[in-house]
């Protein structure tokens, strides 16, 4: 009897030390667990230092562009000759130009300084516009009208061009030459219908200075407003009398120039390079 409850006690001892074991293993595993979640929560709570701040890249007006332009254009000039001493006066005319741009530029800093160069060609309405005067008393043809017409086609100019850009804004001047074209020279005695027309091109040239605002509504695309003005040398124009013998050999001059303002649309290529910025 002896035998049984001991072995009874034995087995009952066993029992007890596994439920022991699995009791510790379970405390073992809530502590742990505890341990853990506090680390996590206290890993959470530290501050978290945030990435330093990178400026965006500053735009840049380096590189070439290249578009067209719209305007008007104010040429002022006097007219007279060799022969007669016949002054047509001072005339002011006004036209439409539309033509074509491009250059190239370079920016030091953003905001800073930018040079560059640019050319430019325009296309100028004809408006067929004359003046008139009369051959004074004491000359022969004394009293004829005489009708002067002349029309300038085209407008070139190659300048410097230097400026400061802020941002996207850039306010520049220009500094160069000017060529005025012109192919619709025509004098006509209205009082005999004899008339000499031109048919030679005949160009003026003569410095230029100017200046505008441009604009970059995009990193590629621009718009600019502009004004120049072109002082040009005289031109003067040899008449055969066998057109208008009344001016036989006449020489008559012009000396004028012309003042534009136009609004530009430019293409910028390598937009958005390398630029140190300014702060």
């Amino acid at each position: 009897m002896s035998g049984c409850l001991f072995g009874g006690l034995t087995g009952a001892g066993g029992a007890l030390k596994k439920v022991g074991d699995g009791m510790k293993k379970i405390l073992l595993a809530s502590v742990a667990s505890i341990a853990l979640g506090t680390g996590v929560a206290g890993a959470a709570d530290l501050p978290v230092k945030a990435p330093p701040y990178v400026p965006p890249p500053a735009f840049s007006w380096t590189g070439c562009y290249f578009g067209g332009n719209i305007g008007g254009a104010w040429a002022q000039s006097n007219w007279s000759d060799s022969l007669f001493g016949l002054n047509w006066g001072n005339t002011s005319d006004t036209r439409f130009i539309g033509g074509i741009q491009g250059g190239c530029n370079y920016q030091f800093s953003n905001p800073g300084f930018v040079v560059g160069v640019e050319g430019d060609f325009d296309w100028v309405g004809n408006n067929g516009n004359g003046r008139t005067v009369t051959i004074p008393a004491g000359f022969p043809r004394a009293g004829d009208v005489i009708n002067l017409t002349s029309n300038d086609t085209r407008i070139a100019t190659l300048a410097a061009r230097f400026g400061y850009g802020v941002d996207r804004a850039l306010f520049y001047g220009k500094l160069g030459g000017g060529w005025v074209g012109n192919n619709g020279f025509t004098v006509v005695d209205q009082t005999t219908g004899a008339a000499f027309v031109g048919t030679n091109s005949n160009t003026a040239s003569g410095w230029m200075v100017g200046a505008g605002i441009e604009y970059a509504f995009t990193n590629n695309w621009t718009a600019k407003v502009e004004y120049d003005y072109i002082g040009l040398q005289s031109r003067s124009f040899v008449l055969p009398g066998t057109f208008v013998p009344a001016l036989a050999g006449d020489v008559i001059t012009s000396n004028h120039n012309v003042q534009e303002v136009k609004f530009g649309i430019n293409y910028l290529f390598n937009a958005g390079g390398p630029v140190m910025a300014s702060y």
